[in-house]
């Protein structure tokens, strides 16, 4: 069941930046905010580890882009796009009510109906995830991929990102 609102085009960025690649969704969000000038629709959410604090946000959306490390054993680095029947959502048991993550709200908001019916998840393949808050050479290497990736799915929806004109360019 999809539907959302018909509200901005939503790009979230998830994960923890203290662990190391884990932090590849907010490091790309970083990145898109401050390289690119967005159009009027296209929110940027650093969704960190919201957790339910999503649900709202994702259901009033009108499209959905996840940005995020994305693991599904593929070679550390590789970018990696799962379209909204690909992305694996569900509600499971929990030790404690804090330990929602990101697949049971989008779980929680397609039950509802209201998971937005044009949604995809973007990342890299890690390379590690351990302690610290510096990302793996390999996704560091990805990451020009995977924003264009992100800027071409925009597009895509109508909402074209502009490159902002870098500082030396500004000052000639």
């Amino acid at each position: 069941m999809t539907g959302g609102g018909s509200g901005p085009t939503l790009v979230v960025g998830l994960g923890n930046p203290l662990m190391t690649d884990d932090g590849i969704g907010l490091a790309a969000l970083a990145r898109l905010d401050s390289e690119w000038d967005l159009p009027e629709g296209v929110e940027l959410i650093d969704g960190g580890i919201w957790g339910l604090r999503l649900l709202p946000e994702i259901e009033d959306a009108g499209r959905l882009l996840l940005i995020d490390a994305i693991d599904v054993d593929r070679s550390p680095g590789e970018v990696i796009v799962l379209e909204i029947e690909e992305i694996p959502m569900f509600l499971s048991a929990k030790l404690s009510p804090h330990q929602v993550g990101v697949r049971d709200v989008l779980a929680l908001a397609a039950l509802r109906g209201r998971l937005p019916a044009e949604t995809v998840a973007m990342g890299i393949q890690p390379a590690r995830i351990e302690m610290g808050t510096e990302i793996s050479d390999e996704a560091k290497a990805s990451m020009d991929e995977l924003l264009e990736r992100v800027i071409a799915r925009l597009a895509l929806w109508g909402s074209t990102p502009r490159r902002r004109a870098s500082e030396a360019a500004c000052t000639r």
